[in-house]
């Protein structure tokens, strides 16, 4: 849905940018992103993925799941043992998420020591301010 007409529901259209952004906000954020390339293994217990994602808060790690599984990027399956087993795979739109972001988290990989230093140099100058 995107917003409301008259209290009513209006349906998204496809090219709705605002539609877009809010799925980019979604998928698009550090935890998500991280999570799909850890799930892109294959599945994965929430403890292992804690262990996996450097820094996640459990909070925030099981708010980033709920949302990637509202989605449809990942599922989430519980084996009724004690205790419980709780795991979680990407959907076949998971996949693809992680193959159209691949190339994105290489590049950061790639380019992380270049960025610490320019942001070593910007932080040592003495005036930062806009202009």
């Amino acid at each position: 849905m995107s917003g409301t007409v008259g209290g009513e529901p209006r349906p998204a259209r496809p090219e709705d940018p605002c539609q877009a952004r809010e799925v980019l906000g979604i998928v698009g954020d550090k935890w998500s992103l991280l999570i799909v390339r850890h799930l892109s293994q294959g599945p994965l217990r929430f403890t292992e993925l804690k262990r996996a994602v450097d820094g996640i808060s459990q909070r925030m790690l099981t708010v980033t799941l709920r949302g990637l599984e509202r989605d449809g990027i990942l599922t989430r399956t519980v084996r009724n043992v004690m205790p419980p087993h709780v795991s979680y795979e990407l959907t076949p739109m998971g996949t693809t998420l992680r193959e159209a972001t691949a190339p994105l988290l290489e590049w950061s990989i790639t380019h992380l020591t270049h960025i610490d230093a320019a942001r070593g140099v910007y932080d040592a100058r003495p005036d930062t301010s806009p202009a």
